[in-house]
């Protein structure tokens, strides 16, 4: 389905011709080693057996959601249908999982995670677009992603990064007592929350591509991996910026973010408390966006 084309520059121009693996292990393999890297996730295990499957790696995001992967090496395979049946298999036994995280990375981490928004990554060297339609259609957070493999490159295409799914409900969380998203949005002042409503408008109007995720504790924006999340007190709207501090001007109501724990993904803050902060953060936000 892909109509991307590369082309060496090197002398004459010519089509690089693009090949898959020789076997789906070695596209496994070379994700599992580098999955923090491509994906943003943090890799769990390999070979998840349980009654009725094996699911070829498990891996928890930045956002502390289940990440499945399943990989094929060609097209033919039924990788959608089989990734459904283990995201459906995981929302079931959601403590097996709990226990694989806690014992990889700590309890407090494994008391985070996030079960409104698992999803399934089904990486393979080609689908179609029923393959996408299929996949709009069952409204579950599945992405298709089509590899390919030069000398020397592997190129990823993510083909429905459009995909807008709801997030499960009526999870009961583990999360203690701590107030979630939504009370924080209830609970914000009255001068703050039209701004709010002006901020995650422009962020999503942005691109077809940008998903809003709704965690416990922020609001995530993303494509592949978050830009943006924004983090809410009663006074006050904290914009946490997937950038380099050191790449941009720290200026008023902005703060140098490393090393200082904080809910949400980004390095860079920038507080907003009037109508003249929240225009002020735009073109950060688009800076974010194009880096990421």
């Amino acid at each position: 389905m892909s109509e991307i084309k590369l082309f060496s520059i090197t002398g004459n121009v010519k089509e690089l011709e693009s090949n898959t693996f020789d076997l789906e292990v070695e596209l496994q393999r070379k994700i599992e080693e580098n999955m923090d890297v491509i994906f943003q996730v943090d890799y769990l295990t390999s070979e998840y057996s349980f009654n009725g499957g094996r699911i070829d790696s498990l891996g928890i995001d930045e956002n502390n959601s289940p990440v499945i992967f399943e990989y094929k090496r060609n097209m033919n395979e039924n990788v959608i249908n089989q990734g459904l049946f283990y995201l459906e298999w995981l929302l079931d036994h959601k403590a097996d999982f709990e226990l694989l995280v806690r014992d990889k990375y700590g309890k407090g981490r494994s008391n985070q995670i996030e079960w409104n928004n698992p999803v399934v990554y089904c990486i393979a060297n080609g689908f179609t677009r029923y393959d996408v339609n299929a996949v709009k259609q069952m409204q579950r957070n599945i992405r298709l992603i089509e590899y390919k493999k030069y000398n020397g490159i592997l190129l990823f295409d993510f083909l429905n990064l459009d995909l807008k799914v709801k997030p499960i409900q009526n999870i009961v969380s583990k999360v203690s007592k701590q107030r979630t998203i939504e009370d924080r949005m209830q609970s914000l002042n009255e001068k703050l929350k039209p701004i709010l409503v002006e901020l995650r408008n422009y962020i999503i109007s942005i691109s077809e591509d940008v998903n809003e995720v709704v965690m416990k504790q922020y609001i995530a924006y993303k494509k592949v991996n978050n830009f943006v999340t924004l983090d809410l007190t009663n006074d006050k709207i904290q914009i946490y910026l997937k950038l380099n501090p050191d790449d941009v001007e720290i200026k008023e109501n902005m703060r140098d973010m490393r090393g200082i724990g904080h809910f949400g993904t980004g390095d860079v803050e920038i507080i907003i408390r009037t109508v003249e902060d929240y225009k002020y953060s735009l073109e950060y936000i688009d800076l974010a966006f194009m880096k990421n």
